[in-house]
């Protein structure tokens, strides 16, 4: 990116208005630049009897020599499985894949099928939270062994950062920074969440929800900003996640509709990232920066994405939001 453009983003996204950089001691200060072919694999971790699906990215198998590959863990949100949020490819379309481009800057990356989700089993619950935050403690074990690193980045987008802001919360020794997109802390004032809030006797009626084709196309244009997303992106989603069936669990849409807040930002001891889309329909400003407020970390940004609407990894302009968790995840030390 030209200074000149790098300018503009930092205007247009408010990138820095937290103040602090204190440095988590998990590696080295930048992931390096990774050349190479991405390798890939998959692991399975338990949650008592519910096999969960683990898919791992990186330049190069790993290797017992020398320092580790800091490590990034993508979650998940609501209607979507780990690798059609996270390592989507589109035909004939430039890079939709968040777990290639941190591959490429160095990165170890890792995400996860939630209970009831993608290649994970289902333990017929309906993955809130709560559950959410058992299924990422069971995942850890494997991550940190594989990895050899005490603490690994966090990021999560929509209800995917509040299941990650919930387990820093839970385990705040096993998270280094972390990164929130989309993220709703009380709702109060979203579209969004006020339409949710209208079918919440629905909600809580079944453990699953309807989620076909016409219901993830509804994802691009709820916030009245179709022309930000690409619709070769929506069919090639549509296909990836068709394959997992038109249901899905309502968990997490239910506790954004009626249980909010489920986290508590004074708990929250990592240095954090919050970005949000400028029209982003599932919070505003008032109810995310009263969130960031009560953060104890010094070492905070929040950011506003300009021409993004709710789901910032699959918009045209992801690429400001891959700008911002690069220079976040990569944030120098302080001075002694």
């Amino acid at each position: 990116m030209s200074e000149q453009n790098r300018r503009a983003v930092l205007k247009g996204t408010g990138l820095g208005v937290g103040a602090g950089m204190l440095r988590s001691l998990i590696g080295p200060a930048e992931a390096a630049p990774a050349t190479g072919e991405i390798w890939s694999a998959e692991y399975w971790a338990k949650k008592a009897d519910v096999k969960l699906w683990l898919w791992r990215k990186r330049v190069g198998a790993p290797v017992t020599s020398g320092p580790p590959k800091q490590a990034v863990f993508l979650v998940h949100g609501s209607s979507n499985s780990s690798r059609s949020s996270y390592d989507l490819t589109v035909p004939g379309k430039s890079e939709y894949s968040l777990m290639n481009v941190l591959a490429r800057h160095g990165y170890d990356v890792w995400t996860m099928d939630h209970d009831g989700y993608g290649h994970s089993g289902s333990s017929g619950n309906s993955s809130d939270i709560a559950s959410s935050v058992e299924d990422l403690k069971a995942a850890m074990p494997a991550v940190l062994k594989e990895t050899g690193l005490p603490k690994v980045h966090f990021f999560g987008t929509s209800s995917g950062g509040i299941r990650a802001a919930a387990y820093a919360q839970a385990q705040p020794e096993h998270v280094g920074r972390l990164a929130l997109a989309a993220f709703t802390y009380k709702g109060n004032g979203a579209a969004e969440i006020e339409r949710r809030r209208k079918k919440i006797a629905e909600l809580r009626a079944s453990p699953r929800r309807k989620r076909d084709a016409a219901m993830i196309r509804s994802i691009f244009t709820r916030d009245g900003h179709p022309e930000y997303y690409d619709p070769a992106m929506i069919e090639a989603l549509i296909a990836d996640e068709m394959k997992f069936g038109n249901e899905v669990p309502s968990g997490t849409y239910l506790d954004m509709a009626a249980n909010m807040p489920v986290v508590d930002p004074t708990k929250i001891k990592s240095p954090v990232l919050m970005t949000r889309g400028e029209f982003d329909g599932n919070s505003t400003n008032d109810d995310l920066l009263d969130f960031f407020r009560q953060l104890p970390n010094g070492d905070r940004q929040f950011v506003i994405l300009p021409q993004i609407a709710h789901s910032a990894v699959y918009s045209k302009n992801r690429h400001l939001l891959y700008y911002a968790l690069h220079n976040f995840f990569a944030e120098p030390p302080l001075s002694a």
